[in-house]
């Protein structure tokens, strides 16, 4: 027979996203959502502060883990690793940006599935090398990019990012959401082992690829697309400047 099962700590997810949607200071509401579920679920005031205490005494050297990578990727390119990387894209005639995204989409799924998920990531991979060089790739084939169309392929270079980590990870058999999934099912009496959550989680993967690989395949058409609508429009304003200087 099942046991009650206290719901009461899931309010930490409603504080985690109105926090956010608030636009909290992040480590404000992530301190306050982990005190509110402590006490939610029982815990003695007294043991919440000691068991904070004691996870900022081990983990102080953190920082230092954070900011070490950042100012070497700023070092890197403060010399010219964007330009670098664009060049180098732009040797190679038969890239695009649509291309690219899926070899870094494949690429980025498959490491996050076997734990590898900092290989990646928006500060040490997207800002400094794959945004330049889908740029790069775009600018080879069709000259210098309007700024719509700039966004437009960062934005693109973010998402893909995001779609590759976020559903390749569910298929790492020790990816904390899966621990947290299977003990929460075990203290309800259901009994289910982390490889077969793992295992499940690769169909939505493979359509997740799929789906977005498609949105990018169908990306350099929209670009082409794009490009020529924003050269024609700038060349039907410089004509209409023009005859309006004549006539005046």
């Amino acid at each position: 027979m099942l046991t009650d099962v206290n719901l009461w700590p899931l309010i930490g997810v409603a504080i985690i996203i109105a926090g956010f949607v608030l636009r909290f200071n992040p480590m404000l509401v992530v301190i306050v959502t982990a005190i509110g579920t402590a006490l939610a679920a029982g815990f003695p005031i007294d043991k919440v502060l000691a068991t904070i205490g004691t996870g900022f005494v081990k983990t102080r050297n953190l920082p230092l883990i954070i900011l070490l990578p950042l100012a070497v990727i700023g070092l890197l390119e403060r010399h010219g690793l964007r330009q670098h990387a664009q060049r180098w894209i732009s040797s190679i005639k038969s890239a695009t940006a649509g291309r690219l995204f899926i070899v870094y989409l494949a690429a980025r799924q498959l490491t996050a599935a076997v734990g590898l998920t900092s290989l990646g990531g928006h500060p040490q991979m997207v800002r400094p090398l794959l945004a330049p060089m889908a740029e790069g790739a775009t600018e080879n084939r069709y000259g210098k990019l309007p700024p719509k169309v700039r966004d437009k392929l960062r934005a693109f270079s973010a998402a893909t990012d995001n779609v590759g980590l976020f559903f390749g990870e569910d298929i790492f058999v020790a990816f904390g959401a899966i621990v947290l999934m299977t003990t929460f099912l075990r203290e309800a009496g259901i009994n289910v082992e982390p490889i077969h959550v793992a295992l499940w989680g690769i169909p939505t993967a493979i359509c997740s690829f799929v789906i977005h690989a498609t949105r990018l395949y169908r990306l350099d058409k929209s670009l082409a697309k794009e490009i020529a609508a924003e050269r024609a429009s700038a060349g039907s304003a410089e004509t209409t400047e023009n005859n309006d200087y004549k006539a005046a």
